[in-house]
C-alpha cells in the first residue's frame, strides 16, 4: 500500500467545502476552500496519495458529498482513499468502481465486520479499516459514539478478514496543532501485521518524524499543511 513512508494530505469535506475539524467535534470547522482546487494543490506539491473524507456522511450516516468527491477523483492521477457515510458493502462498491483507490470503513467495520471479507475478496487492496480513538476507545459515528473496543486490540481482527491497513486517527488531538501522541500508534503497530496510517494532532515537522519512528506506514496531515505551518515537500523530506 505504501512502498515507502507517506505524507498525505486530508481534503475532509462538509457542506461541499473543505473543512478541518478541532477534536472531531461538529461546528469547529475551519473552512479552507473548494476540494478539487486542493486536492490538486496537493498533487502539485508532490503528493503521492490523497485522503478524503465526507464528514456531513460521517455525521449523517449516509454519503452527503458525492459530487465533491467524484470531482476530486476526476480530477487527480494519484491513489485516493476516501472515507465517511460508507455504511454498505453497495455504497463502498460504488466508490470503488468508480475510481477511488481504497474505502475507508469505520463504523460498518465495527458494527459488521463481515463487510470487510466480502469486500477484500473482490478488491483486496481497496479495504483501510478506521479505528479512531477517543480517550482510548474506538469512537464511530463521526466520532460520537464510544464502542468499548481498544483499537489495538480489534487491528488484527480486521487484518484477519483481510483489510490491507488501519488508519489511526488520535481523536483526542485532532486538528489542534498541539502535537502527536505517539504511544498509541507504536502499540497499534506492534499489535497488528498490516500497515498502520496514522492522523491526529500533527504541527510540526518533529511530529512527522516522530510518527514515522513509530512504524506507521504513513502520516495523514490536515491543519497543519492549510495552516502552513510547514510545507508537503518539507514534510516529504522529514
Amino acid at each position: 500500500m505504501f512502498p515507502t513512508f507517506e505524507v498525505v494530505p486530508a481534503v475532509d469535506v462538509q457542506d461541499g467545502q473543505v473543512v478541518q475539524l478541532v477534536g472531531g467535534e461538529r461546528g469547529t470547522g475551519k473552512r479552507y476552500g473548494d476540494p478539487v482546487e486542493a486536492a490538486q494543490r496537493w498533487v502539485e506539491a508532490g503528493a503521492r496519495t490523497l485522503h478524503l473524507v465526507d464528514l456531513d456522511g460521517a455525521f449523517e450516516g449516509e454519503r452527503a458529498n458525492a459530487d465533491a468527491i467524484a470531482a476530486v477523483v476526476d480530477a487527480v492521477d494519484v491513489p485516493v482513499q476516501m472515507g465517511g457515510g460508507i455504511r454498505t458493502a453497495a455504497d463502498a462498491r460504488v466508490l470503488l468502481d468508480a475510481g477511488v483507490d481504497r474505502v475507508i470503513l469505520g463504523t460498518a467495520a465495527v458494527e459488521t465486520p463481515d463487510i470487510v471479507a466480502d469486500l477484500s475478496a473482490d478488491y483486496p487492496e481497496g479495504v483501510l479499516v478506521s479505528l479512531d480513538a477517543k480517550g482510548g476507545e474506538v469512537v464511530v459515528s463521526g466520532w460520537t459514539e464510544g464502542t468499548g473496543l481498544d483499537p489495538a486490540e480489534a487491528a488484527e481482527r480486521y487484518a484477519d478478514l483481510g483489510a490491507v491497513g488501519i488508519l489511526f486517527t488520535d481523536v483526542d488531538v485532532e486538528g489542534q496543532l498541539e502535537g502527536v501522541r505517539t504511544d498509541p500508534v507504536r502499540r497499534l503497530v506492534e499489535a497488528t501485521s498490516i500497515p498502520v496510517v496514522a492522523s491526529g494532532g500533527v504541527a510540526t515537522l518533529d511530529d512527522v518524524r516522530a510518527l514515522r519512528e513509530t512504524g506507521a506506514a504513513a502520516v495523514v496531515v490536515g491543519t497543519a499543511l492549510y495552516e502552513g505551518r510547514f510545507t508537503l515537500a518539507d514534510a516529504m523530506d522529514a
